[in-house]
């Protein structure tokens, strides 16, 4: 299933999103739609924020939006693309997680006990 553009959102806080670096995104966070087909939506949010020590400090936040609880990863390094591969990974490495607890769910369902007393019929 293909997904559009709008099932991505990506934002910039202190920089500038060129064109390269929003198709850029876009390639990772499709990889990400062709191994689970429940996502609704991927919300990126990169950020430039220079840290004390001088150094140029790049953060990339990427959240999940699916049925359940949504899956958060960041990531911050001082090469911005670098940044956006290790969110890419951690988000990656969320949806395995969260389809191997799954299918563990499936494989060993628990009891349900209902706590009523179920009355007794005659048979008549």
């Amino acid at each position: 299933m293909k997904h559009n553009m709008n099932d991505v959102i990506i934002s910039g806080k202190n920089l500038e999103l060129t064109e390269a670096l929003k198709n850029i995104v876009q390639e990772k966070m499709e990889k990400l739609f062709s191994h689970e087909r429940h996502i609704i939506r991927i919300r990126v949010e990169l950020e430039y924020s220079p840290n004390v020590s001088g150094e140029k400090e790049f953060i990339a936040k990427g959240n999940i939006e699916i049925k359940g609880r949504s899956l958060v990863a960041t990531a911050e390094t001082d090469d911005l693309y670098k940044a956006v591969d290790l969110m890419e990974e951690k988000l990656h490495r969320l949806i395995r997680r969260r389809a191997r607890l799954r299918k563990a769910k499936r494989k060993h369902p628990h009891d349900v006990e209902i706590p009523a007393e179920i009355p007794k019929t005659r048979i008549a």
